[in-house]
């Protein structure tokens, strides 16, 4: 599973990894923030989301499908994580209201998040 670190890119000024020519292969792509002081101090998924759209031309929903269960995947998790579905470890979160689910990219660097659901309990 190619796994895509916007972030780094962006901090360390590196070309773009060609992620609509993996998509065009049929390859599916996950996208992660690298979270680490080195090469991504931000650990901030919704940008990441954002930067997978503005930057490397996903849709919204392609950019979600990237950053749940395709990296779920790319970890080895997505039997129990990555999707809401009966039986899976219940991480989510709810927005604020928004239009749609298109507007997570489009807002970026606004916190778009109400509620954070982690392991099944009401985190914030």
């Amino acid at each position: 599973m190619p796994t895509v670190l916007p972030g780094a890119a962006f901090f360390l000024n590196m070309p773009h990894a060609p992620v609509r020519k993996m998509i065009t292969a049929g390859l599916p792509v996950a996208f992660a923030s690298d979270y680490n002081p080195g090469s991504s101090p931000s650990g901030n998924m919704q940008l990441v989301l954002s930067m997978a759209c503005i930057m490397y031309g996903l849709t919204p929903e392609e950019a979600i499908n990237a950053t749940t269960i395709n990296t779920a995947y790319a970890m080895g998790l997505s039997e129990s994580h990555g999707s809401i579905a009966i039986g899976k470890t219940a991480n989510l979160f709810i927005t604020e209201p928004i239009p749609s689910y298109g507007f997570m990219p489009y807002a970026f660097g606004s916190n778009k998040v109400w509620k954070v659901i982690l392991n099944g309990n009401v985190i914030s």
